[in-house]
C-alpha cells in the first residue's frame, strides 16, 4: 500500500479548536466494471481535510488563512483492496468525529463502492451513507454531508455536473495532464508496468479531486473566496512538492 499523510499549516494566527471549522473531502477511484454484479473495485482513495478559523459569517475566508492537510491511499497488488477499503473506512470514522461537513462529488457512488466490494459491512462507510440519505435533515450532533454534484445549483450557472465542469464555472483553474484515456486503464497499465510515474500520476489526480470538491463545498456554503482563475495546481505544489517526483516535472510545472 502507497500512503501518503502531509499536514501544512498557513493560518497566520493560532485559534482554539471551538474556534475553527473543519471540512473533509474524500474522493475514491476504482476500476470499472458493470458486466457483473459489484464489478467496481476501489484502487486509492484521497482526503482533503481544510481547517477554517474562526471568522464573521458575513465575511468568506480568503484561501491564504485555511490549513490544509492530505491523506492518500494506493494499492500496490491488486489483493490489497481489503485493506484499502479497512483504511478508507478508518479515515471515514476519523472524519465523522470531529469533522463539522463530510464532503464529496456524488460521494454515494464512492461509498457505494466501498460497500459493495467489501468482504465485510464497512461500519463508518454504512454510517456516511446513512448521513447522506439524510442530509438535506441537518442534525447538529453529526457532520452536514455536501455532495457537490447534487447540492450546488444554487451557485452555479453551467448546466453540467461533471466536478471539472464546476470548477471552470466557479474560477478554478483545474486543468489535469496526468489523465490519458481512462483512470481504469491507467491503472491497469500501472499493475502490470509498475511505473512510478503512473502511479503518481493517478494519486495526484485523485487529490486534485478531493481538494477542488473541499473548495467547491465550501464556496457553496458560503465560507471561502478565491481570485477567479485561482489554481489549483499551484496549491497542490505549495503542500505537496517533495512528496512526488510528477509534481517537480517539466509537464507538471508548466501548469504553474
Amino acid at each position: 500500500m502507497v500512503l501518503l499523510t502531509s499536514h501544512h499549516t498557513t493560518v497566520s494566527s493560532p485559534t482554539t479548536p471551538q474556534d475553527e471549522t473543519v471540512l473533509v473531502a474524500m474522493d475514491v477511484e476504482w476500476t470499472k466494471n458493470y458486466r457483473i454484479r459489484n464489478g467496481n473495485i476501489p484502487f486509492c482513495y484521497s482526503l482533503a481535510t481544510i481547517t477554517i478559523p474562526a471568522h464573521p459569517a458575513s465575511q468568506p475566508v480568503p484561501t491564504g488563512k485555511l490549513e490544509f492537510a492530505f491523506t492518500s491511499a494506493y494499492v500496490e497488488h491488486a489483493d490489497e483492496t481489503q485493506t484499502l477499503i479497512r483504511r478508507a473506512d478508518a479515515d471515514l470514522a476519523h472524519a465523522l468525529g470531529h469533522a463539522r461537513y463530510l464532503v464529496g462529488h456524488q460521494l454515494s457512488s464512492d461509498l457505494a463502492t466501498l460497500t459493495n466490494a467489501a468482504t465485510n459491512p464497512p461500519p463508518a462507510v454504512t454510517r456516511a451513507r446513512a448521513a447522506w440519505a439524510a442530509r438535506r435533515q441537518p442534525d447538529p450532533d453529526r457532520s452536514q454531508i455536501v455532495d457537490t454534484r447534487y447540492d450546488t445549483d444554487q451557485v452555479l450557472r453551467c448546466t453540467s455536473r461533471r466536478l471539472v465542469d464546476i470548477c471552470t464555472d466557479l474560477g478554478l483553474d483545474v486543468t489535469q495532464p496526468e489523465l490519458r484515456g481512462s483512470m481504469t486503464a491507467m491503472h491497469r497499465t500501472w499493475l502490470t508496468t509498475g511505473s512510478p510515474e503512473l502511479r503518481e500520476r493517478l494519486t495526484v489526480l485523485n487529490l486534485r479531486h478531493s481538494l477542488s470538491t473541499a473548495l467547491v463545498a465550501l464556496h457553496t456554503l458560503g465560507i471561502v473566496r478565491w481570485p477567479p482563475g485561482f489554481n489549483v495546481n499551484r496549491l497542490l505544489y505549495q503542500h505537496l512538492a517533495g512528496r512526488y517526483a510528477w509534481l517537480d516535472s517539466p509537464t507538471f510545472h508548466q501548469l504553474l
